[in-house]
């Protein structure tokens, strides 16, 4: 049997690093970030969804560290910066100080 394509490598590389705890953990700390920003104001879940454009379900699971049901989160940039924009608060400030090693190894 052949070597793995490059593409298959990367796949399951990024599939190890999804699932590391680093990355769970900060999954996690981001959904109490935002939902501390959503407090702050006042706003429901299903506000912050329907002004970010997100539905309510997915917005529900990225306060929960998740994506997926059992999946950490990982946000687009776009959505990272709706949410920043719909909490009045600076991208920076939802995103945890603990940052993981995100090195492939």
């Amino acid at each position: 049997m052949g070597a793995l394509s490059p593409r298959h490598a990367w796949r399951m590389a990024r599939r190890r690093f999804e699932h590391s705890d680093g990355w769970r953990a900060y999954a996690t700390a981001l959904g109490t970030n935002l939902q501390a920003a959503r407090h702050a104001l006042g706003l429901s879940q299903e506000d912050v969804a329907y002004r970010a454009r997100l539905t309510r379900y997915t917005y529900q699971k990225y306060e929960k560290g998740e994506s997926r049901p059992g999946e950490p989160a990982n946000l687009t940039i776009r959505t990272l910066l709706a949410l920043a924009q719909v909490l009045e608060v600076d991208v920076a400030d939802l995103l945890p100080a603990e940052v993981p090693d995100l090195h492939l190894r």
